[in-house]
């Protein structure tokens, strides 16, 4: 029985120019392979944003393994500065080069390439499910989450799930995720009056209460961590004023914080402390401070046992190495994934990713392929 290659399919998805919210073949070509594999597939598309669902095995069986992942990629940037064309998937000495190949094109090939032949060698008692979104790259309104919905309409439901992103720093097999930091980005607008530089009683001066926010916020230590996150962060990422003038006092000024957080927190505790602070600082210097959060995501994490067991197994029997469980990083889909069933990601060395000239090692292709192959075959053995 021929084998489903990994490399090749890998190629085939760089070469579909799938930027965010583009489609561009990616998913068609994994509808059209899968299908003719055996699985049951449906396009779960919203709000242009294209998605895939594909099942093999019996719906509603009582055991299932989920792998999640991505086709869409990030924008090239400077074409000019690429020394291959961007979606030409060239391999040179042994490297694949494209934008994707890395997050995570390669991690998608090689998860499916992994069930299909699984599931022809050694039909398993159970469910085989794959979920494929467009949207992982941009805002992640209507990618996995919309997964999620159609499978909770449908009565599909995974058991657990491997996200298969780029999650080693620096050798492969040597880290996986069972969590994930939370994100959250505040927007503060502050209003006083504007006035002469020479007249500054005659004025509100909205600057020194963005100073004197900004610095409170990051003076304040959050929390030192624990035994599964490392302390949480704020970074205070733009101050503006827009102003050209030297003369003139601005009435208006604006400053965006970004908080990366861990378990100790949630998007709702913490954007409560920003309001009570913000409060404070308008009432102590008569500026109106607006405030504006988007959380991205909440932290979550997913207990060290059977799942992360399982899986850090498999990445050593292959590789060799035993990888280490953190949840560092920045989100994933994993975070919408994490309400529907237990969830732990491991993939590629993420060196490269977003980068110019992105690559991945061939032989990295086909050793994941191999690691999600033990992962089915131990799981439903």
């Amino acid at each position: 029985m021929s084998k489903t290659d990994a490399v090749a399919l890998t190629a085939d998805l760089i070469r579909c120019p799938s930027v965010t919210p583009e489609e561009g073949g990616a998913l068609v070509l994994l509808e059209n392979l899968l299908s003719e594999a055996g699985f049951e597939c449906a396009r779960v598309d919203r709000e242009g944003i294209s998605n895939l669902f594909a099942r093999w095995g019996e719906k509603g069986h009582v055991r299932s393994f989920g792998f999640n992942g991505h086709t869409d990629v990030v924008p090239v940037g400077d074409e000019a500065a690429w020394s291959v064309d961007p979606f030409g998937a060239e391999i040179k000495d042994g490297i694949m080069f494209g934008r994707g190949a890395t997050d995570m094109k390669s991690g998608v090939a090689a998860f499916v390439a992994a069930a299909i032949d699984f599931v022809k060698e050694t039909p398993p008692d159970g469910a085989v499910m794959l979920t494929i979104t467009g949207d992982e790259e941009g805002d992640a309104l209507d990618g996995t989450t919309a997964l999620l919905d159609y499978m909770e309409r449908m009565g599909e439901r995974m058991s657990v799930c491997l996200v298969g992103e780029p999650t080693c720093p620096n050798e492969m097999g040597d880290m996986m995720k069972i969590g994930r930091r939370g994100s959250l980005t505040a927007w503060f607008t502050f209003t006083g009056v504007q006035g002469h530089s020479a007249y500054p009683h005659r004025a509100k001066n909205p600057l020194p209460a963005m100073a004197d926010l900004m610095n409170r916020l990051a003076t304040h230590e959050l929390d030192s961590g624990n035994a599964h996150f490392d302390a949480s962060t704020l970074a205070i990422v733009t101050m503006d004023t827009g102003n050209p003038a030297t003369n003139v006092i601005p009435a208006q000024c604006r400053a965006t914080v970004n908080i990366r957080f861990n378990d100790m927190h949630s998007g709702d505790t913490l954007t409560a402390w920003l309001n009570d602070l913000s409060t404070l600082v308008s009432e102590e210097t008569g500026v109106s401070i607006d405030l504006e959060v988007k959380v991205s995501g909440e932290s979550f994490i997913t207990p060290p046992g059977q799942l992360s067991d399982l899986v850090a197994a498999a990445v050593e029997s292959e590789t060799g190495r035993r990888p280490e469980l953190s949840t560092s990083g920045g989100t994933s889909d994993a975070r919408f994934v994490k309400n529907h069933c237990p969830v732990v990601e491991f993939g590629l060395v993420g060196k490269t990713m977003h980068q110019v000239d992105e690559n991945v090692p061939v032989a990295q292709i086909e050793q994941l392929k191999a690691i999600y192959a033990r992962i089915l075959r131990d799981y439903f053995a």
